[in-house]
């Protein structure tokens, strides 16, 4: 069907007698009598609100205040090695804001002044070199939208339905706007010739706090698109997130993107830390674990609705929208089910897919109160298309934590309320 030839919402939402019928009685009825909040001078016309002095670092409105990040308190034994999660089923777009994307420590967020920053490349390098973050201002800078996945997002689902919210299964996830130097740049500025060929060289990478989190990242990996960033959404980093410096490594684990960046080793060969041994690593159904497991497979979740994002308006016209992202690169195509996998429908992506960021999907359908099994399967430019949780476990079993991305079930129910399910 040719684009001419398709409808428009506008004609949808003026035309369909569904449209009428999704009106609630009471909506109905206020549409044929006066609303005193259209035919009476309210409050706020008559008075003067707050000047442009009264919040010198903007803030959100009360009425949102609900739009935070949360934690799971029997996660984690103690909050200074924990996460939270995004409030993703309450955002829209792409762009995270940095107050509300999840933070994960592994010793307490840190206190560092610019004043007091310190980066220090050495090794196999031919001139070892101490940068300060005046020094890193200087280099050419770099602005990339990428999206940041711990990989234990959607870890508790592997055993079944576990957490009731889209923020808290797929919670470990934002998407910003990042500013800083590449860390090719950093890199040729030390010199590499030291290391000979560079095939199989590593850098490691640690964090000035006090776990260090240390992580090795291979030669080529870090020659191609990795940052050190000093910017997030155009502003500094938040501390939870680094400030005033940390890596990205696009498409990767988020336990690599290394938060208050202190050292930079270029190596023969990977360190094999706590953090890519014993954590990180992926354990199949014979106790053996896959090794190097660093990109984050294309995965996606219905945002609205949600258990946390109910349906309030009744039936008729309804927008399923959701995230989708893949570490390979762009999303291409987002399908959407409403019958627990029987049927798919090929939602609109708000935007051509972007490598390794988030997109945006929305279905613009039609609810007739039922019930429904929303889902949602992610594609991208390689051909991979997301997994049912039963495909994934015939291949990794039932005992790992870590890069869970199978698809989500959403059970709606007749009165708008919806609830995690298993659909395998």
């Amino acid at each position: 069907m040719s684009d001419m030839l398709k409808p428009s919402r506008r004609a949808f939402l003026r035309g369909s007698a569904a449209a009428a019928a999704g009106l609630t009685a009471a909506g109905a009825a206020r549409a044929n009598e006066p609303d005193p909040l259209i035919t009476e001078v309210q409050d706020w016309a008559v008075s003067f609100g707050d000047g442009v002095d009264a919040t010198p670092y903007g803030l959100p409105i009360e009425y949102e205040a609900d739009v935070v990040r949360r934690n799971v308190e029997w996660l984690t034994a103690d909050t200074t090695s924990s996460i939270n999660f995004t409030p993703i089923h309450a955002l829209d777009g792409t762009i995270t804001p940095q107050g509300c994307a999840f933070e994960r420590h592994h010793s307490g967020a840190i206190e560092l002044r610019k004043e007091d920053y310190r980066l220090m490349i050495n090794g196999l390098v031919d001139t070892p070199l101490v940068f300060t973050y005046a020094d890193l201002e200087r280099f050419p800078r770099e602005n990339h939208v990428y999206f940041c996945e711990c990989a234990a997002n959607t870890g508790m689902e592997w055993a079944g339905a576990q957490l009731n919210g889209a923020q808290f299964t797929h919670g470990m996830i934002h998407n910003m706007e990042y500013t800083g130097v590449s860390l090719r740049t950093l890199l040729n500025e030390a010199g590499l010739d030291a290391a000979g060929d560079l095939s199989d060289k590593w850098v490691y990478v640690e964090g000035a706090d006090a776990s260090s989190n240390g992580r090795s990242i291979p030669m080529d990996k870090a020659l191609d698109d990795v940052l050190v960033a000093f910017k997030a959404n155009g502003e500094a980093l938040r501390k939870e997130h680094g400030y005033p410096v940390r890596l990205v490594v696009p498409g990767w684990e988020g336990n690599m993107w290394v938060k208050w960046i202190r050292r930079i080793e270029v190596m023969p060969n990977a360190v094999e830390s706590r953090e890519e041994t014993s954590k990180y690593t992926d354990t199949l159904a014979d106790g053996t674990s896959r090794k190097w497991t660093w990109a984050m497979d294309a995965k996606s979740v219905v945002t609205s609705p949600s258990p946390q994002s109910p349906i309030t308006h009744g039936a008729g016209p309804l927008v399923i929208t959701g995230l989708a992202w893949s570490g390979h690169g762009a999303i291409t195509r987002v399908d959407v089910s409403k019958d627990g996998g029987k049927t798919w429908e090929t939602a609109r992506l708000a935007k051509p897919g972007e490598k390794m960021a988030l997109t945006r999907f929305y279905l613009d359908t039609e609810w007739n109160g039922e019930d429904m099994l929303l889902q949602s399967r992610a594609m991208d430019e390689t051909g991979y298309v997301q997994p049912t949780k039963a495909q994934l476990r015939d291949v990794r079993g039932y005992n790992s934590i870590y890069h869970n991305n199978c698809i989500q079930t959403w059970h709606v129910k007749p009165n708008g309320e919806a609830e995690n399910v298993e659909v395998s």
